[in-house]
């Protein structure tokens, strides 16, 4: 219903509006020439902008820039401060673990109290830290490979799981490829990695049956091409033919974790056999975890007794740092709350609500998806099943001139997809806002006569 040429010509109109409007980020982005490509990492050049926005400060769901703009924020860290920015409790633990000590490689009081926390909120008796949802996603695909003795991991078309090797498997016109956009990558992922299509039951069903397959690697929700739900009892099939099979099941609940309290597992179910968690956990400082079921924790004691002395590959030594833990401890026991769920939740029915008001006023074919307090509009009718369809549905022209349109109205989406998060303390005037600035794009390009 747009047309490509009105898509272009907004998109351009809103190139000079940013330019305009950001000239102390143009000018540092100009002169950070010690960086690669001018940015400390490649995510920040991932922004529809020609230059990224140079951050001030953020508190609470707003963030406020260099230039003195003040946005309302629905990106959130992607994931990270999904609990607000500088939560009141998290900035006085932090305060107070710098004068006591970062790292110490030794147990903490916060720590102690924290693996009961993290096992009360989540439903699983045993946990682990590590410093990235990344490195705990390597992890627990090593300590399943040791348990079950095999080889094979099995993910789905479309996924990310942080950077892990293993997983950069692609589905392209029905066969497994090694993902050619991975840098380096100098092994055969087929030898080891077996990728099918989220939601296909014969598929999943041929490949556990084989018998080959230590586990299966998955988001409940598929969150990084867009937002896939399961189709109803597909989640509850994986769970049964996992354990039919001897195939350990691994939940990434890294984003999912948006779906309710302690997670989409505990939410909606089932639970896994293991359950990783980042990001969001700590508040934005570096940390996840993973925890496990007392028969896997049982079997991993005793592979541990079993195999030589020396290093296991798993961890590194600012794994379960103090400050981490103290993070960790300030987030569960203050700001991951019931209460603040609620509140996250009540605000995504209304940005739902208002987004397909703004879907059916403007007669477009788009759709809603959404699972908790994560919220996403496609530019498309059917809700996709699989990884396939999820990339058959984006327009990134289209998308890229919404989000910068958004932007330059004080509006920060997440800069891959049209991906929105609620913070306990996202306001509905926040709400409202975005969908006032959503719903003027909208008949902009409408009425662009190009």
């Amino acid at each position: 219903m747009i047309n490509p040429k009105a898509i272009l010509a907004l998109r351009e109109r809103e190139l000079t509006r940013f330019v305009n409007a950001n000239p102390k980020s143009k000018h540092y982005f100009e002169r950070s020439n010690g960086w690669f490509q001018r940015v400390p990492f490649h995510w920040m050049l991932d922004w529809p902008s020609p230059f990224p926005i140079v951050a001030a400060s953020a508190t609470g769901a707003t963030l406020t820039s260099l230039d003195g703009q003040t946005f309302d924020d629905f990106c959130l860290g992607d994931t990270a401060s999904m609990f607000g920015h500088s939560p009141s409790a998290l900035a006085s633990a932090l305060a107070e673990q710098a004068g006591k000590g970062l790292s110490y490689m030794l147990p903490t009081i916060e720590g102690a109290e924290l693996g009961n926390m993290l096992a009360s909120m989540f439903g699983l008796p045993h946990w682990q830290v590590t410093t990235t949802a990344s490195e705990a996603n390597r992890a627990v695909i090593r300590w399943c490979r040791g348990l079950t003795g095999r080889s094979k991991i099995l993910i789905f078309n479309g996924c990310y799981h942080g950077a892990v090797d293993d997983v950069f498997v692609d589905l392209r016109d029905g066969l497994a490829v090694n993902r050619p956009s991975l840098i380096g990558q100098v092994q055969d992922l087929l030898l080891t990695t077996v990728a099918i299509e989220f939601n296909d039951v014969a598929a999943l069903e041929s490949a556990l049956r084989n018998g080959d397959i230590a586990c299966v690697l998955a988001e409940p929700v598929m969150t990084n091409i867009g937002m896939i739900r399961d189709a109803p009892g597909y989640l509850e099939t994986l769970r049964r033919l996992c354990s039919e099979t001897g195939t350990l099941l691994v939940f990434d609940e890294t984003h999912t974790i948006s779906s309710g309290y302690g997670g989409h597992s505990n939410s909606h179910g089932p639970m896994p056999d293991i359950m990783v968690i980042g990001k969001s956990i700590g508040g934005g400082v570096p940390c996840a975890v993973y925890g496990f079921t007392a028969q896997i924790s049982a079997r991993m004691e005793a592979l541990n007794k079993a195999r030589p002395a020396g290093h296991s590959g798993i961890g590194t030594t600012l794994s379960a740092n103090a400050l981490a833990m103290s993070a960790m401890h300030a987030m569960l026991g203050q700001v991951i709350t019931r209460k603040a769920y609620d509140h996250m939740l009540a605000m995504a029915d209304r940005l739902v609500s208002g987004l397909r008001q703004v879907i059916e006023a403007h007669g477009l074919p788009w759709h809603v998806s959404h699972v908790g307090a994560r919220v996403e509009f496609v530019c498309a009718v059917q809700p996709p099943r699989n990884g396939n369809e999820a990339r058959a549905a984006m327009d990134h022209d289209l998308e890229s001139a919404i989000h910068l349109y958004l932007t330059n109205r004080g509006i920060l989406l997440a800069p891959f997809h049209n991906m929105m998060l609620l913070s306990p303390v996202t306001q509905s005037e926040q709400v409202d806002r975005l969908l006032h600035a959503l719903d003027s794009c909208v008949g902009e390009l409408l009425e662009i006569k190009a």
